[in-house]
C-alpha cells in the first residue's frame, strides 16, 4: 500500500492539461483560463465623476459663491461646449468631466437661488468624487491571469476589458463505468439480490461539478471479457473511472480486465479508510482510476483523486487538502495503520468548532454520509483521544461533495 500524499502526488504530476478553445462570455463561468485576459481599453475610459452634481474648477469651489451652469452633461453624453470662469456643468453619476474642469460638488453641497444658477454650500476637495481616467485598468493590462478559474466576478471584469470571448480549456471527458451483476438503474424494478446503482450518478454529478464533461455507461456485469471490450472501445475520453470489482474478491475482475485492455498498472491500495482498493494506471494517454464499490468509498476516493484530477487536467494547480483545526466531540478509539477519514457532524460553542464523529462508520452507509458536515482525518497509528483535543477536519462542501 501507498499512502494518501504518494498517491495524489503520482496522480497529479503525470497530468497533461486539455488544449484551448474560444467560447462566448455566456459559456465562459467554471471554466478555466487557458490565456491570460488583457485589457483593450482603459476603464474608465476618461474622469469620470462618481456622484450626482456638478463639475468646476477648483479654484471656483474652494469658496463659497454662485456659479453660472453653462449646460448638462448626462452619462454617455460629453459636454462638448466651452466652460468659461465662474461657470460649471450639470454632471451625473458616471458622467464624463469636461475638459479644464478638475472638481466635483455634489449636488447636496448647492441651493439654486435663481435658475441656470447654483450657490456653493461646502467647499470643493481636490480629487474628491473623481473616477480618474485608467484608476481601475489601463489598456495592456493583465486583467485576469491564465489559470484562473473563472467566477461571475471574473465575467463581468473581462466584458469591461473589452472581450466577447475567450480562451480555455476545454473540459475533460470523463467516462463513468459501473461494475456488477447487482447493479440496477436507479427507477427500475429491482430482480432479486439487486441494488439500484447510485455511485455512477453521483461520480458523474462530482466530476460535472469539478469542470468535466461525464458520461454514464450502461453497468457492465461481472464478466472479464465485457468489461475488457467496453474499456477498449472508450476513445476520445480523457479519464476513464471504475466503480467496484477492485477488490480481491473472486468476482472483482476490473483490476486484470483494465490490464488485458492495454493499461499499465502504476498503483492498487491505499492506506487509507474508507477506499483502500483504488487502483490508477494509464491506458495509452487515457488516465484509469477504478474506485471501490461501496458508496461511501467511492464518492470519497472521486472526491480525494479524481475531483483534483479533473481541475489540473484544466490547468488548475494541485493544492493541500483544505483542513481546518476543531475540537473533538467524542471519545476516539487508537487507529490502525491507515488514514482514516470519519463522518462527524460540525457544531459551535464559546470556544469554536466541535467535531463529533458519527457513531456508525460503515462505508455503504449512504444516509449517514449524507448527513455528515465534515470528515474528521485520524492519522495512521494515532493515539486513543479524548472529548476536547484537537484534531483536523475537512468541511464536505471543500471536497464538492
Amino acid at each position: 500500500m501507498i499512502d494518501l500524499p504518494a498517491a495524489r502526488a503520482r496522480i497529479l504530476t503525470a497530468v497533461t492539461t486539455t488544449q484551448a478553445e474560444i467560447v462566448g462570455l455566456a459559456s465562459a463561468a467554471g471554466r478555466v483560463l487557458a490565456k491570460p485576459v488583457i485589457a483593450r481599453v482603459n476603464q474608465p475610459p476618461a474622469d469620470l465623476s462618481a456622484m450626482d452634481g456638478y463639475a468646476l474648477r477648483l479654484a471656483d469651489g474652494a469658496t463659497g459663491g454662485k456659479l453660472r451652469v453653462a449646460g448638462s452633461a448626462p452619462a454617455g453624453h460629453p459636454f462638448t461646449g466651452d466652460v468659461p470662469p465662474g461657470a460649471c456643468v450639470r454632471l451625473f453619476t458616471g458622467s464624463v468631466i469636461p475638459a479644464g474642469l478638475d472638481a466635483i460638488l455634489i449636488q447636496e453641497n448647492t441651493n439654486t437661488p435663481e435658475p441656470g444658477w447654483i450657490e456653493i454650500t461646502h467647499p470643493v476637495a481636490p480629487g474628491r468624487h473623481i473616477r480618474a481616467k485608467g484608476q481601475d485598468f489601463a489598456t495592456g493590462d493583465v486583467v485576469v491571469a491564465a489559470g484562473t478559474k473563472l467566477t461571475p466576478r471574473h465575467i463581468g471584469l473581462c466584458a469591461s476589458a473589452g472581450h466577447a470571448w475567450l480562451a480555455v480549456h476545454r473540459r475533460p471527458r470523463v467516462a463513468v463505468l459501473a461494475t456488477g451483476d447487482e447493479i440496477a438503474l436507479p427507477g427500475e424494478p429491482l430482480p432479486d439480490g439487486g441494488i439500484h446503482g447510485g455511485n455512477g450518478p453521483a461520480l458523474c454529478a462530482l466530476a460535472e461539478n469539478a469542470g468535466a464533461e461525464a458520461t454514464l455507461l450502461p453497468a457492465s456485469q461481472d464478466d472479464a471479457g465485457q468489461i475488457t471490450h467496453l474499456v477498449a472501445g472508450l476513445h476520445g475520453y480523457d479519464l476513464i473511472l471504475t466503480i467496484g470489482g477492485a477488490s480481491v474478491g473472486a468476482h472483482d475482475l476490473v483490476q486484470q480486465s483494465l490490464i488485458d485492455a492495454g493499461m499499465k498498472l502504476d498503483f492498487w491500495k491505499i492506506a487509507m479508510r474508507p477506499g483502500k482498493p483504488l487502483l490508477y494506471g494509464k491506458l495509452g494517454s487515457q488516465t484509469v482510476i477504478g474506485v471501490p464499490g461501496n458508496p461511501v468509498a467511492a464518492l470519497l476516493c472521486g472526491a480525494l483523486f479524481m475531483r483534483p484530477l479533473i481541475e489540473a487536467m484544466m490547468g488548475t494547480p494541485p493544492t493541500a487538502l483544505p483542513t481546518e483545526p476543531a475540537r473533538l466531540g467524542a471519545l476516539l478509539k487508537a487507529n490502525d495503520q491507515r488514514l482514516d477519514f470519519l463522518r462527524a457532524t460540525l457544531s459551535r460553542d464559546g470556544q469554536g468548532l466541535i467535531a463529533t464523529p458519527l457513531p456508525r462508520q460503515d462505508s455503504a452507509a449512504q444516509s449517514d454520509f449524507a448527513a455528515a458536515d465534515a470528515l474528521l482525518l485520524r492519522e495512521p497509528h494515532a493515539p486513543p483521544a479524548a472529548p476536547g483535543e484537537w484534531v483536523q477536519v475537512i468541511r464536505m462542501r471543500e471536497l464538492g461533495l
